[in-house]
Formats: C-alpha cells, structure tokens, sequence
C-alpha cells in the first residue's frame, strides 16, 4: 500500500496555471497506475488523467486534455499534475490516487475512482473568474 501526500493546491484566477504534487511513500516497488482525481461540491469525484508509471503511457479526461499535462516527477516516488489555462469550472479539491496494476489494467480502469486502493487527503484548487 502506498501512502500518498498532494501539495501545490491554491487560488488563481481564470487562465493562470497550478502546479499539484503528490508524494508516495511506503509500498512503492511496485508497477503502479497513478492518477489525479477531482470532486467538486455537490458533484461525484471524477477523473483528471492517469499515468502508468512503468511506461509512462498517459490518460486524459476530455475536459482537460491540451490544458493539462500529468508526469513522473524527477524527485523519486513523485506524481504532478502541472494544470494551465485553468477555468473556474476546475474549482475542486484534487485527490492523488494509486493503484497497483499493469499497463493493461490501467488503460481500463483509469478513469474509475472505485477501484483505486490509494488515495492522499487531497488539496483545494480554485480557480476565480
């Protein structure tokens, strides 16, 4: 099991840009598939994209995708999420979440938050028109 902790989480107005990480520690031998997650007040949580970490093959929700752009951090065991040209509608608290699994599994399951066994306490991002 893999402990996760996000950071970089804040205000900005419409069109600047945040950058979140998220810190794994403990069970991170393993081939993982890693994503950030979103939920915002009165809405289900939804995903923002995934990566497999092995391949570094990435995933994107539609409503990200040419704004957002997930990576493998150069600081070992570190997931960002580097987020620009960002709308009001992004306005949520965002989750980093881990799931041990093959490059297959992840490209299946990267969107479903309920199957991921990991998740951080997650950081607030708002974003003001």
């Amino acid at each position: 099991q893999a402990r996760l902790v996000e950071s970089g989480g804040g205000s900005v107005q419409a069109g600047g840009s945040l950058r979140l990480s998220c810190a794994a520690s403990g069970d991170t031998g393993r081939s993982y598939c890693m994503g950030w997650f979103r939920q915002a007040p009165g809405k289900e949580r939804e995903a923002v994209a995934s990566i497999y970490i092995d391949s570094l093959v990435t995933y994107y929700a539609d409503s990200v995708k040419g704004r957002f752009t997930i990576s493998s951090g150069n600081a070992e065991n570190t997931l960002l999420l580097q987020m620009n040209s960002l709308k009001p509608e992004d306005t949520a608290m965002y989750y980093c979440a881990a799931q041990a699994s093959s490059g297959a599994w992840c490209g299946r399951y990267w969107n479903r938050n309920d199957v991921f066994n990991d998740w951080g306490q997650g950081t607030q991002v708002t974003v003001s028109s």
